[in-house]
């Protein structure tokens, strides 16, 4: 498999030639190297090349650019260059060896070898390249049999694992990603060294983490890398709050089950759930299902905290998705993840995640359902896959009552969808019209009036129309003592009765 006539059919494109021309002419060696590489052999699509060169890689890049008549940009710091041709994206470095102080993952780099290069990189897969020489164009140069790793499903380091991750400890999050990403298998003493090493993640940036633990979350079925970073205790110093929920009590025979694993168990649910969505829902989303897989793991968190045995009842976790919403802006901040509309949207897939299941158990009315479809708004969807994923029972006929009842729930909330049109609810009255036709300063009295006309509507007390709130805001406002162009007559903090 090795011969040229195997591989170079991975270089048909244009800019293949022409890193080997201007490489010629400049008396330098380049190779394709790392992920085109791994993922050409896999079968797997990748626009992202990098480009090795035993000299000046930003020489290489600049002499390309001119001849593609294509933008190059210059990393001098890093000694690297980039240009964008066609679709494809390529990086230009040159060869180096590297050595680490023990403080810090950011090495000292010198002028190296294609062989010294390849003995830098983190996995025997992502170390293989392909020459880009006339004379041997296409060529695979596998100095640590990463094709035959490939064929065996297996991560393993070029160098002794021991150094491969205390040089750079995000690698032990990289093996566990790769093996997630491909179903590979790490090498088990491999493994043990991540063991061993797992206090050098002290010197990693929780960003680049993140970056990782994103890629473990978007892989075919993320309980693997999820459970791996949990058998190899780096999870525990990363995401505490997610494995605090091991372990079964039992008292008098009663036991729970175990959330951690039932955490997982619905991360892979999701997973599945969305590559079953159609095409149209996906592009058409405001929020990345990303972050649909990070409500899923972090959705049970409050239950520790919230975990009571209870006589003649068992193990309760009462308001365990209010507790765990309020958790979830903590976690952010500690991952350096966004704290806008995305940590907002996992903290309301959290603090909702238990409602359209209570409907099941409950007398289903359409003033519930509406308030339901008002709290999750354009997120109503994403709520019952969630939902939907969050049945799971070693009893597969308890999963299939549940999930009968759950269809029960949908079918409902279609009906009063269809026909009171409550997805995207918005209150027909609002603070600035309340203060404009009473001519009073923002004040508690407004809020009272708006919640007053929104229940009203949920409630079914009057339709949803602009003319209904407005004649039920004049009655409120009047029992208020509230008089139009006019000051209330009392500013006390009246409040009229609800009518629910």
């Amino acid at each position: 498999m090795g011969s040229v006539e195997n591989y170079s059919r991975f270089l048909k494109h244009r800019i293949f030639d022409t890193i080997s021309q201007e490489a010629e002419a400049l008396g330098v060696r380049a190779f394709v190297i790392g992920g085109y590489v791994r993922d050409c052999i896999l079968g797997r699509p990748c626009n992202d090349i990098d480009v090795v060169v035993e000299g000046s890689g930003i020489a290489l890049a600049e002499a390309v650019a001119k001849r593609l008549r294509c933008r190059v940009s210059v990393f001098k710091r890093f000694g690297t260059a980039m240009i964008k041709s066609k679709g494809l994206e390529v990086e230009f470095v040159g060869a180096r060896k590297e050595s680490y102080r023990a403080d810090s993952r950011k090495p000292i780099v010198e002028d190296g070898t294609l062989r010294e290069d390849q003995e830098r990189r983190d996995f025997t897969i992502n170390a293989m390249s392909f020459s880009l020489q006339k004379e041997n164009f296409g060529e695979l140069v596998d100095p640590f049999d990463g094709l035959g790793d490939i064929s065996r499903k297996l991560i393993r380091t070029p160098l002794d694992p021991d150094t491969t991750y205390s040089d750079d400890p995000l690698r032990m999050i990289r093996a566990i990603r790769f093996a997630s990403q491909l179903s590979f298998e790490i090498l088990p003493e491999s493994f043990e060294s991540i063991k061993r090493n797992r206090a050098r993640l002290a010197i990693l940036s929780i960003e680049r983490i993140n970056e990782e633990l994103n890629k473990i979350l978007l892989s075919p079925k993320p309980s693997v890398g999820l459970k791996l970073l949990d058998d190899a205790t780096l999870l525990e110093l990363i995401l505490p709050q997610v494995t605090n929920l091991k372990g079964v009590e039992t008292v008098e025979g009663r036991g729970h089950k175990d959330n951690f694993y039932h955490s997982l168990q619905v991360v892979d649910n999701v997973a599945e759930l969305i590559r079953q969505r159609p095409v149209e829902q996906k592009e058409n989303r405001a929020v990345e299902e990303l972050w649909l897989l990070w409500a899923a793991l972090l959705h049970d968190i409050g239950k520790p905290s919230t975990k009571r045995f209870e006589e003649g009842i068992g193990w309760t976790f009462h308001s365990h998705d209010f507790v765990g919403g309020k958790m979830i802006p903590g976690v952010f901040k500690h991952l350096k993840m966004p704290l806008n509309e995305k940590m907002k949207y996992v903290q309301k897939m959290v603090q909702l995640h238990l409602r359209p299941i209570s409907l099941v158990d409950d007398q289903v009315t359409d003033s519930a359902v509406r308030r339901l479809l008002f709290d999750a708004g354009e997120d109503i969807d994403d709520l019952m896959l969630l939902c939907s994923a969050d049945i799971t029972s070693k009893n597969d006929k308890t999963v299939a009552r549940h999930k009968k009842n759950f269809e029960l729930v949908k079918q409902k909330m279609k009906e009063v969808e269809e026909k009171d049109e409550y997805r995207n609810f918005k209150n027909p009255i609002t603070g600035d019209l309340v203060m404009e036709v009473y001519n009073i300063p923002p004040c508690n009295l407004i809020g009272e009036i708006k919640e007053y006309v929104k229940n009203a509507i949920l409630d079914g007390v009057i339709e949803n129309n602009y003319e209904a709130a407005y004649a039920l805001m004049e009655q409120k406002a009047a029992d208020m003592g509230l008089v139009k162009g006019g000051a209330p007559a009392a500013t006390g903090e009246q409040s009229g009765d609800s009518p629910r």
